[in-house]
């Protein structure tokens, strides 16, 4: 990955050039925008997604290129009543995009696993997206009723049967529900709304295609999820009956594993895959191996089925570490491309025997930013190693090279202003944080593709990065705790993230800045499990 392939954004014009590609990606997409379906297959390596939809790949690069068209829009809506060194850069105006996403499959498929991953990618792009899944209303509404009558319903495999007439309607109610609070929500303000239930036949979808048709400005797309890898499916079931599941408290892990296995023969007994010609939907195959599109059309849809593409199931560990200390950081200059300090360097010299303790012979990507100072501080790995361009730091524009003292005193009103509101707060010439999460997008994309990876990295792109595997709030995004000298590893779960963090006994500089007059936010502890109820 050179610097080339992912260009520096912040700009406040579009180039003739820039233009002339945002115009050829537009006539494209009217010249296709007919064409019904598009299947694409992977090659031999069945868990890795389509090298076309990576970054650096042609599809990411033209969707880059139309992507660019929205950026400019959100710069130029800065108020004009803020005067100074930067100003504050509006939230995207989203409230035409409504989509109601309805997932379909069998059970132990992959359902909520990508209903989380997209409702995580989509908030971190500031959408706002909620999962609206039916069994955790159906366990919430039995629960309530078992503390009110004292006796617990019965939801083993007999209740999913098709034969069971009652159960089939009370199960067609708590769809119908969750729909209708889906849809209210929706209307309330929200962008994407995912229903997370079996809708397994046609005789559902096109209930849901009836019922959302009445409302005016609101669309649906389904996402089906199929699967015939036997090491998928069963580790999908264990983790079903491993994991604290309610509908099997009293069962032995055994019982349990025979119970589920007669709930998904119950739903294969009547599932239908979509064949609908006039539907809207994504399939997507064992989690990446193949996808399907359908009648996907406009940017939010297209969004969402090329991050879909880029999923992948295979065991990993993403580390994220900040570079060496610097001469900048003792100094307490921000920005620049100074080099490592002293003990920065002892740093780089002692990150090799931890990373390789850490990961054994499994193999690993090192990616550093362009800047000196990470490069320096994995030049002894021994590993392949990446330059993005899109891994540079967070531009401060004017106050590069200047100390936060230095910017109070000769800009103090807009100290006072990013100290407000950090996240949005774009330095002139430079970026805000809303700026950089926009930026990172493509190394968001290939991340979800690749295996072990190690970046080396600067405090605010990894708190841009971290703040998406956690599913943090944007005002605590500039504020997260990453410090010198600390190794954080990440590995991906099916709900979550659990973490672990090594620090090094090498003395470094502390950088981080508290938000004023509010507390830190807190690292967050494993949150890798899964919700059973309605929160």
């Amino acid at each position: 990955m050179s610097a080339a392939d992912t260009p520096k954004s912040a700009s406040p014009r579009l180039t003739t050039r820039e233009l002339a590609a945002v115009d050829d990606v537009l006539q494209d997409v009217r010249a296709h925008e007919h064409s019904p379906d598009v299947t694409v297959t992977a090659a031999a390596d069945v868990g890795t997604p389509p090298a076309a939809f990576g970054a650096g790949g042609p599809m990411l690069k033209q969707f880059d290129q139309s992507n660019a068209a929205s950026r400019i829009m959100s710069q130029a809506s800065t108020p004009r009543s803020v005067v100074g060194i930067g100003g504050k850069v509006a939230k995207p105006d989203y409230s035409e995009a409504k989509i109601v996403l309805a997932m379909v499959g069998l059970p132990a498929r992959g359902k909520s696993y990508l209903s989380n991953k997209l409702m995580r990618y989509l908030k971190w792009l500031e959408y706002d997206v909620k999962v609206f899944n039916v069994g955790q209303l159906r366990r919430s509404r039995a629960r309530q009723k078992a503390q009110q009558s004292g006796k617990r319903e019965d939801h083993t495999a007999s209740y999913f049967s098709h034969n069971n007439q009652e159960a089939t309607r009370i199960r067609d109610q708590l769809a119908n529900d969750s729909l209708e609070m889906l849809i209210q929500w929706l209307k309330e303000g929200g962008n994407v709304g995912i229903h997370d239930a079996t809708n397994s036949t046609r005789e559902r979808r096109q209930k849901i295609v009836d019922r959302v048709s009445k409302e005016k400005g609101i669309v649906v797309i389904f996402l089906e999820s199929v699967c015939d890898d036997p090491a998928i499916i069963a580790a999908n079931i264990a983790l079903k009956v491993s994991s604290g599941d309610p509908d099997y408290k009293d069962m032995s892990r055994e019982e349990a594993k025979a119970d589920f296995e007669r709930r998904i023969r119950e739903y294969e007994a009547v599932y239908e895959t979509i064949t609908e010609p006039h539907l809207s939907y994504l399939r997507i195959k064992n989690v990446g191996s193949q996808v399907t599109l359908c009648h996907i059309h406009g940017y939010l849809q297209s969004r969402i089925a090329f991050y879909l593409m880029n999923l992948h199931l295979k065991p990993r560990s993403i580390f994220f570490s900040r570079h060496g200390e610097s001469q900048y950081n003792v100094e307490g200059k921000i920005g620049g491309d100074s080099p490592l300090s002293e003990r920065g360097m002892r740093y780089a010299h002692a990150l090799p025997a931890l990373i390789t303790d850490n990961i054994g012979d499994a193999p690993l990507t090192v990616w550093t930013s362009t800047l000196q100072r990470t490069v320096q501080t994995a030049q002894d790995l021994p590993y392949t190693k990446l330059t993005w361009k899109s891994l540079d730091e967070l531009d401060a524009g004017v106050c590069d090279g200047m100390t936060y003292e230095e910017i109070e005193q000769a800009y103090p009103d807009d100290f006072a202003n990013r100290d407000e509101d950090k996240f949005n707060y774009r330095y002139r010439g430079g970026e805000s944080y809303r700026d950089v999460v926009v930026r990172l997008e493509p190394v968001i994309m290939e991340l979800e593709r690749q295996e072990n990876i190690l970046i080396i990295g600067h405090q605010a792109i990894l708190r841009c990065l971290y703040a998406y595997f956690h599913d943090l709030p944007q005002a605590d995004l500039p504020y997260i705790k990453i410090p010198l000298h600390t190794v954080i590893k990440l590995t991906p779960k099916a709900y979550g993230c659990d973490e672990e963090r090594y620090t090094l006994p090498i003395g470094a500089v502390d950088t981080h800045r508290p938000k004023p007059k509010a507390p830190a936010p807190t690292v967050p502890a494993s949150n890798s499990g899964r919700e059973y109820y309605v929160r």
